[in-house]
Parts: C-alpha cells; structure tokens; sequence
C-alpha cells in the first residue's frame, strides 16, 4: 500500500514536472523578438547592394544566434523556390573590437553556400541600424524600385523550420504572385535572438534562453 502510494505520489510529481517543462519550452518557442522600424524605402546611404530589375530580400543575423540556423534553413528553401526571381543579402552583425573572421561561424558558411545569397559581415551593426533591425533574422524583402514589400521572419517560431506565413509571403511577392498594395507591407513576427549583442548563454540547440 504504502509502495503503491508513493508510485503514485512520484508519477504525479513527474507529470507536473514534465508539463511545466513543456510550457516554458512552449513559451520561448513562441516568444518573438522586436519587429524592425525598417525604412519604407530603399536606404539612399547604404552600402548594400541592390540587385536591378529583381526583388531584393535583406536578411540580418547574429553570427552566434543559434535560433537562426532554422532561418537560414528557411532561406535555402525559399531560394530554392524562387528560381532566381529574387536574390537576397545576409549581413552577419560583427562588433567593434571583436577577433578576427569572429562573424565566419557555421552560420556564415551555411548561408554563403545557397545560390542567390550573398553574405557580407556588418561592422558595428551599422547596416542593421540604418535597416532598422533589432533581432537576429529579421527579413526585409524590397522592390526592385526600392519599395518596401514585406518586414519580419520567415520561420514559425523560434530554432524551427518548416512551413510559415514569411516564408510563403516572401516567395508569393518575390514571383509577383501577390500584387504590393499601397497599404502598410505585411509583417510577420521575428524568431531569434538579439542582434547588437556580442554573445549569449544559449543551448547549442538553440532550445535555451537566449540571454546577453
């Protein structure tokens, strides 16, 4: 009886253990960064390239943000569906004072190995800044008369890929499926960490706190 009893007592406490787990783990996933205030226009100072005559998608990322892997998964989906009717440029933040190739991570080589990307490091954040941005994986896809058409992530939540409402948006306006209204450009929330932070006490799965 008294076996049974405490059998109980510790199946009990496991499954209020387990669900509050899962609840924090629900929680974070789902907790969004801030939106950029991103420029309705093509920024006139600038460094980063237009392409002429094709939608241009702006990506700006934490190097060590490992929420963002699911973003560049993302974006290598999204590429591989645009079918050279977009191109896209990743600026990877790299703060002053920090060592050298200090932006190169995984990340980096990931994303510069997709056709139609080209990944540029962003001193001091200065580029992110002008673009508005304010959380690793921040998406801006802009016409090629430099209007802004979208602003926000293309992943679900956050560290997961798969389908989602800024990835189909992003594609649908990049093949002119969609024709860009007048009105304010669609936003979806952005899934990461922040972006002028120069490390964080994150799981190497991107499952933890993303803390500066």
């Amino acid at each position: 009886m008294v076996r049974a009893t405490l059998w109980t007592i510790a199946v009990v406490v496991w499954a209020s253990a387990s669900a509050l787990c899962f609840a924090r783990l629900w929680k974070y996933e789902a907790a969004a960064g801030p939106a950029a205030r991103s420029p309705t226009a093509w920024p006139q100072d600038t460094s980063v390239l237009q392409e002429r005559g094709l939608p241009t998608l702006i990506l700006l990322m934490h190097p060590k943000c490992p929420c963002s892997r699911a973003t560049v998964e993302e974006l290598a989906k999204l590429m591989s569906h645009a079918q050279g009717r977009l191109v896209a440029r990743v600026l990877m933040i790299r703060p002053d004072g920090v060592a050298k190739f200090w932006e190169r991570t995984d990340l980096w080589q990931t994303a510069a190995a997709i056709p139609g990307v080209t990944v540029v490091a962003d001193a001091q954040g200065s580029e992110s800044r002008r673009f508005g941005a304010a959380t690793s994986g921040q998406a801006l896809l802009y016409s090629p008369d430099g209007r802004l058409l979208f602003a926000g992530g293309i992943t679900g939540s956050r560290g997961h890929s798969g389908d989602n409402e800024g990835r189909s948006l992003v594609l649908a306006l990049g093949r002119a499926e969609i024709i860009p209204t007048a009105a304010e450009p669609p936003q979806t929330p952005v899934y990461g960490c922040p972006l002028f932070a120069e490390s964080f006490a994150c799981q190497p799965d991107g499952m933890g706190p993303c803390r500066k």
